[in-house]
């Protein structure tokens, strides 16, 4: 398993495909608070989404971000990326272990109990859980709702990130309802300003989990 200090309190996730302003982009989402990168691009053949996972790689390492390839751990392998995320349809997450190694993050997508469940004898590092709603990164799936991000709070074994419509007006919410970790897509990747947008989020994810401990007896 990874270290925990490359997960630690890492709360903000982006999740891109990729774009001709790749490195400004993630640069700009870093520094307004995104702390954990993911490039998911469906599109690319190997060798060329291989070059983009390289620069995304490098790019994240020199701002101290763990930076993630979705499906293939072979590609995260060779762009020196550090972990890899995988689906319910994609390369088993034990397969991914084996060619990451101990060291690398593996996290895996859940869209309900029983994957959830399934997910603890997995060797993964995370599980993501959602979308909340529908969303059209995910075309064709139905949103999960918000009980079952209540079902993975307390029931899963690993430290979940919350999918599926995260901007600052919903995290409120999410954070109520149990979440504590969150990917977002379009609320950064549709804006003009990415830098101004993960700043807003980050600040109403910070706000709203520091009113929930604060309610905590």
């Amino acid at each position: 398993m990874a270290e925990p200090g490359l997960l630690g309190g890492r709360r903000l996730y982006l999740c891109t495909p990729d774009r001709p302003d790749l490195e400004r982009f993630l640069a700009a989402c870093i520094a307004g608070g995104v702390d954990l990168v993911q490039l998911r691009e469906k599109h690319l053949e190997a060798r060329p989404l291989l070059a983009r996972a390289a620069v995304a790689a490098a790019l994240c390492r020199d701002h101290g971000v763990p930076f993630l390839l979705n499906d293939r751990p072979d590609l995260a392998l060779e762009a020196e990326a550090d972990g890899v995320h995988v689906g319910q349809d994609d390369a088993p997450a034990a397969l991914a272990r084996r060619i990451l190694g101990p060291g690398a993050i593996v996290g895996l997508s859940t869209h309900a109990p029983a994957q959830m469940q399934a997910s603890r004898d997995e060797a993964v590092d995370y599980v993501s859980a959602g979308p909340v709603v529908p969303t059209p990164t995910k075309p064709g799936r139905p949103g999960t709702g918000i009980d079952y991000l209540r079902y993975a709070a307390t029931h899963a074994r690993r430290p979940v990130f919350i999918t599926g419509g995260v901007t600052p007006a919903s995290v409120v919410d999410l954070v109520r309802a149990g979440g504590r970790r969150f990917v977002v897509v379009r609320w950064l990747t549709e804006g003009d300003d990415p830098e101004a947008r993960a700043r807003k989020l980050r600040q109403a994810l910070d706000g709203a989990l520091e009113a929930c401990a604060a309610q905590t007896p």
